[in-house]
């Protein structure tokens, strides 16, 4: 990505005129400008070099009166799936970017360049080329917090020359043909579904991790059945540099395996006398889990393994670095069944979650799931596509066709948690709206020692699990719940006092099978009095999905007493049927 395209570039322009400008800018180029008419080549000596030019003079200089446009010189068979999205706002929240590139197809990954600029660039795959296309029509240009967007095609070396690629699933093709020494895609048909394993190792041993030529790491992935991808450009300078291994767990910890007997060795052939722990790298959304209630899950696996582990504080989680790391002491031995413990957990996690979401999915028509930015698209691994929901009308809150019916949710959090959801002046109160499409606004405190307050949600079932998935993370996030235990809120939603009964069942039965089915805990109240629209609460307390999936069902019940009370004010039938007699609970 060296070479650069100039555009409007005035008639008048000579190559010395553009020489004259990277001079004045200091900017480095390694050939002769190759100047046309109204455009210009040139090639930088390296990507940071290329990335200062358009930082630096893209629509900021101007030559015999034109205003130069500086980006990525990519040819037309390379414009597929990968665009670079510039200027972006310095403090930008990662839900707002996640979700803004969602709007336009399945991301498969998105990550942070490192430039000398106050704004961020990312570079973005997108899984289908018309999805990044749209993307760049759309974006290119926009405003975000007074900062116009600039979009523009990068080189896309895995694009299909011509037509979309034939069959496999998303995130196949784009990797090529196999590598000399890997299995083909037909012997890990599951590489791109599962969680990869994402390990830390000090920058001076990836030399050896490499091997002369790459002959090491070839010889790790031929006999691991693994591919593995050493990120030595991410973090220039720094102590650690990211490695991802993609294979079956199996492989993955095998190759795990392999490499800390690698740097030992190396350790002892260049003297190095520290401790070299075992780090992997994982989402902050499966640690909470991983640690388990009050800590019982890494103590036993501290304790099977003989192994002594860490995970780093939440404070060090950024907008492009959603993971945390994971510290595992201990031996050779013992840490390789310590990760393989750990993956474990980290893999059910990933797994139960990825079915609530798809049974989510089904449940809200129309939701595309990689917008909520749960599992940012930045990770490695992360995120299959799950863009392809039901169609609306699959399931839904309304009897009737169009768009689904706006619901009232009232969810309480800890009072002291107030000042982090609304944010300084009300800025991350009113980015969540916005993200969630939602209205949401905090109820007065009660009393003078209220314990907890009242978030009052209002909006359709898509922006609802935003909303709240949103709310959930930010509590945890900001630690108003210990790092040993789950988040779990409560949330009162209001039903009509005679779909009371039908909410409980005969029996108890409906609520008893809701709370099976959900995790969540289901309580409707007795003796109570409805208030002035004839409605009755209805309390739901889990964990998030546990709190989604309730929720959800007890809509489905509402939507069928709904539909059976619109069939039965349809044109009265001859018999003169009675009115359904409201029946309180």
């Amino acid at each position: 990505m060296n070479k650069l395209y100039i555009g409007n570039v005035s008639a008048e322009a000579s190559e010395e005129d553009l020489e004259s400008i990277f001079k004045q800018w200091k900017i480095p180029h390694s050939g002769p400008f190759l100047v046309k008419t109204g455009y210009a080549f040139v090639d930088c000596p390296d990507e940071k070099a290329a990335m200062r030019a358009i930082d630096v003079l893209s629509g900021k200089v101007e030559l015999h009166g034109k205003v130069l446009e500086v980006e990525h010189s990519v040819p037309k068979r390379q414009r597929s799936c990968k665009l670079q999205i510039r200027n972006i706002p310095p403090h930008m929240q990662w839900e707002v970017l996640d979700g803004m590139l969602a709007q336009y197809g399945a991301v498969e990954s998105c990550e942070q360049v490192n430039t000398d600029t106050e704004t961020a660039v990312v570079n973005v795959r997108y899984a289908v080329r018309d999805h990044a296309r749209l993307a760049m029509e759309k974006l290119n240009g926009s405003m975000m917090e007074n900062y116009a967007l600039k979009v523009s095609y990068i080189p896309d070396e895995t694009a299909a020359p011509e037509g979309p690629p034939s069959g496999g699933r998303r995130g196949f093709n784009g990797r090529g043909p196999p590598r000399a020494g890997s299995p083909g895609l037909g012997a890990r048909p599951k590489v791109q579904s599962d969680i990869p394993l994402r390990v830390l190792v000090p920058t001076q041993f990836v030399g050896a991790i490499i091997g002369k030529e790459g002959a090491t790491i070839r010889n790790i992935t031929k006999q691991t059945h693994s591919k593995i991808d050493i990120h030595r450009k991410e973090n220039a300078g720094a102590a650690e540099k990211p490695i991802t291994i993609h294979s079956t767990p199996d492989g993955c910890s095998n190759a795990c395996r392999t490499i800390m007997d690698i740097m030992q060795k190396e350790a002892v052939d260049t003297k190095f006398t520290e401790e070299i722990p075992l780090k992997i790298l994982a989402h902050n959304n499966f640690v909470g889990r991983l640690i388990g209630k009050e800590g019982r899950n890494l103590k036993k696996i501290e304790q099977d393994t003989g192994t002594k582990i860490t995970i780093s504080p939440l404070q060090d989680l950024t907008l492009y670095n959603p993971e945390r790391t994971i510290t595992i002491k201990g031996s050779i031995e013992a840490c390789s069944r310590a990760e393989e413990e750990v993956m474990k957990k980290i893999r059910e996690s990933y797994e139960s979650d990825m079915a609530a979401m798809n049974l989510q999915s089904n449940l809200i028509p129309g939701l595309n799931l990689n917008a909520l930015g749960l599992f940012p698209s930045g990770a490695p691994g992360m995120g299959p596509s799950m863009a392809n929901v039901p169609p609306p009308g699959a399931h839904g809150g309304s009897y009737g066709q169009g768009q689904p019916e706006s619901e009232t949710v009232h969810l309480f959090i800890p009072a002291l948690a107030v000042g982090a959801i609304i944010g300084k002046q009300g800025q991350h109160i009113k980015q969540l709206s916005h993200f969630a499409g939602a209205s949401i606004k905090i109820a007065p405190a009660e009393g003078m020692d209220a314990k907890q307050r009242m978030v009052i949600i209002v909006g359709p079932p898509e922006a609802q699990f935003k909303a709240q998935c949103r709310i959930f993370g930010k509590l945890k996030e900001e630690n108003f719940f210990g790092p040993k235990e789950e988040v779990k809120l409560e949330a009162h939603i209001k039903v009509p006092s005679f779909a009371a009964g039908r909410v409980i069942g005969k029996g108890g039965k409906t609520v008893n099978e809701l709370q099976n089915l959900t995790c969540a805990e289901v309580v409707v109240p007795r003796d109570q009095t409805p208030d002035e629209n004839d409605q009755v609460i209805v309390k739901i307390s889990g964990h998030f999905f546990a709190c989604q999936l309730a929720q959800r069902k007890i809509q489905e019940i509402l939507a069928q007493v709904r539909r059976q009370q619109h069939q039965q004010q349809q044109p009265k039938t001859p018999s003169g049927s009675q009115p359904l007699t409201p029946r309180r609970k």
